[in-house]
Order: C-alpha cells, then structure tokens, then sequence
C-alpha cells in the first residue's frame, strides 16, 4: 500500500501554536505522530511518501532516532525544513531516496508528489493527482479553488495527523469531482 504525508515538523515547538494543533508540547506531539503513523503503516513493505519538512531544526541523530521507529519504507521529497540531511550525522539509507519532485503512475493514475502547491503539473488536463504540503492548514478554500479537485493537500493538519492512503486520496479526489 502507498500513503502520503507532509510537514510532520518533528521536533518543532513552534508548530503546535502555529497550525494550531491539539497537542501540549514537542514530546506530545512526536510521540502522538509516531503512534498515528504505526496505526496505519502496518507492513514493513508499505510505501511512505513524505512531502517534506519532516523534521525541523532537529539533529541527524534526532531524524534518525524518528526514522527507526516508523513503519514502512520511507520516500522523502524535499521540503524547505530537511537541514538535518546536511548533518554528518544523518543516516540517508533510512530513505529509499530523496528527490526534490516525484511523478508516478498507478493503475494508469499519474501522481505528482512536490512539497509546494503548483497551479498546473504532469498530466494536469489529464485527471492526474497532485499530491503537496507547505501550507499546512491555511487558507484551505483558497486552495481548492485555484488548485481543483485534483490537488491535495497531504500535510498533517489535514489528515488527521496520519499518513493517508492512495485509496483515500482517490476516494476524496472522486468525491470532490462529483460535487462540481
């Protein structure tokens, strides 16, 4: 199975009072990201693709330690927040890879997976998906009306603080485009 996630922001004190989330401190809020993540990654051989800002101004040591305890095989496209990359400390192979954009296609689906919103990308007059983050949970009509119903936001504080599943992100893109 393949899921999505963005802007975690593990080790970001800041980020609870900033998107407003329901968590008392750092600690509360790592560990709350880490149990929701294991309750839906389940298999060693689930796919996690992260939409960057994974960790923000915390160690190689610090990402690592997160890494190792999440399930799944884990994809990261950068964000504007992975300076945790650059530490020597940092262990690369806990990814799979690490790229800047990524485009696939499933069951003749194209996805296009980037940290940012963008207003047209791969496939855009063809029903393809795109998946970001960045903006965590601001201005959410703003974006559904410029992005559409094929764009989704896949950052934490629109998913229920839980990687989402490729078959929610086609059952929500479905359910959107009914509505128009």
């Amino acid at each position: 199975m393949k899921y999505f996630i963005a802007d975690t922001h593990f080790y970001h004190e800041a980020v609870i009072e900033f998107s407003n989330r329901p968590f008392e401190n750092v600690e509360e809020m790592n560990r709350a990201l880490i149990n929701n993540w294991n309750s839906v990654v389940k298999s060693p051989k689930d796919e996690v693709y992260i939409l960057g800002d994974f960790v923000y101004k915390g160690t190689g040591a610090q990402a690592n330690q997160i890494l190792k305890k999440l399930r799944g095989k884990k994809y990261l496209v950068k964000g504007n927040h992975e300076k945790y990359l650059n530490d020597p400390d940092f262990d690369l192979s806990l990814f799979e890879w690490v790229k800047d954009y990524y485009s696939f296609k499933e069951n003749k689906v194209r996805f296009v997976l980037f940290h940012y919103p963008i207003l047209e990308w791969d496939g855009y007059y063809k029903q393809s998906i795109h998946l970001y983050g960045h903006v965590h949970n601001s201005k959410p009509d703003y974006f559904a009306q410029y992005l559409g119903a094929n764009a989704v936001n896949v950052g934490v504080d629109m998913i229920h603080f839980a990687p989402i599943s490729m078959v929610e992100v086609l059952a929500l893109v479905d359910e959107r485009e009914q509505s128009l």
